[in-house]
């Protein structure tokens, strides 16, 4: 911690700048300006706002990279998704968020930014409370109610303590993301409830949604559940996972029953695929320095770049960082 000469307190994490006048015990605060933020505020605004604030999974710098500068071209807020399995490829917690803080310094990030555990095991939470997110989801849906209910209850506490958010799921989603495999059940409105109540900030509930991409006979979101699990649960901004694909009337629909953060990683993947497999197969990494990875991986960054600011367009976010 650090204070300036009146004794006020400034966390660690904020990024500051301090004039020193000659005198080391008279420190001014110069400026003060956010590096991650808990998602808590920034949803709660989405959902009185009517509309959605998009989680966008990080994989690598370049998908970090991409996501905060399209966040600040569209001047939304964003939050940034890793899954356990993302945060090993980048070797650890830690460094996803120390790059993430260095990139958003470096950038001039100015929109607010949440780093989130997607999907977070019991013992995932606690390393990355350690490691420096601002927020955390505890997904106990593969746990009886009862068990769900003591350990997410148990996280809210300490997330409250250290202003940090926290996002809770009932009833899987389908599909498979990062070795995380749901069934695809609705939830329990009553359950949901349930949850709500234990003080977390934002909560994932199944409604026909799915990860990865939808087949063709899916049958659609089932918005009378969602229409009873918000009678439910008030106030408490709506988690959407599975974004990818959902039809852009569904999305709507699902923004006006009180969703307020949906979650995208699948189409982010496709489009990087397709412009990098685009940018091979007309051999353009043989023509100079195509090679150069700064070269080859550049069309798949600006493939992201565009489907974010697609989905920001969508979800109604873009303009909305500092209202």
């Amino acid at each position: 911690m650090c204070y300036n000469n009146n004794k006020s307190f400034f966390p660690y994490e904020q990024a500051f700048s301090l004039y020193k006048d000659g005198k080391s015990e008279n420190f001014q605060l110069v400026e003060v300006r956010f590096m991650l933020v808990s998602a808590a505020e920034m949803l709660k605004k989405a959902k009185a706002g009517h509309y959605a604030v998009g989680q966008f999974n990080i994989n690598n710098l370049e998908w970090t990279k991409a996501a905060l500068l399209t966040a600040e071209e569209c001047k939304s807020p964003i939050i940034l998704g890793v899954s356990e399995g993302a945060g090993k490829y980048m070797t650890g917690f830690k460094t996803v968020a120390d790059m993430t803080k260095a990139m958003i310094e470096e950038l001039n990030i100015t929109v607010p930014v949440a780093l989130h555990l997607d999907h977070g095991t019991y013992d995932g939470c606690y390393k990355c409370i350690k490691a420096g997110f601002s927020s955390i989801m505890f997904d106990g849906s593969h746990y009886p109610i009862e068990e769900n209910v003591e350990k997410t209850k148990e996280l809210a506490g300490v997330c409250k303590g250290l202003g940090l958010s926290l996002e809770a799921e009932v009833g899987s989603i389908g599909g498979e993301e990062d070795g995380v495999v749901g069934m695809g059940e609705c939830a329990d409105p009553q359950e949901c409830k349930m949850i709500a109540d234990l003080g977390v900030d934002m909560l994932a509930a199944g409604i026909g949604n799915i990860h990865g991409k939808y087949p063709e006979n899916w049958a659609g979101l089932r918005f009378d559940v969602l229409d009873d699990i918000q009678k439910l649960t008030g106030e408490m901004p709506l988690v959407l996972h599975g974004g990818t694909g959902i039809p852009a009337d569904m999305i709507k629909k699902a923004i006006d029953l009180g969703v307020s953060k949906i979650n995208v990683n699948t189409e982010c993947q496709l489009t990087f695929a397709a412009a990098t497999r685009e940018y091979i197969e007309a051999g353009k990494d043989n023509q100079g320095k195509g090679y150069d990875p700064r070269k080859l991986l550049k069309p798949g960054f600006d493939a992201i770049c565009a489907t974010i600011k697609e989905k920001m367009e969508l979800f109604g976010s873009v303009g909305k960082a500092f209202e």
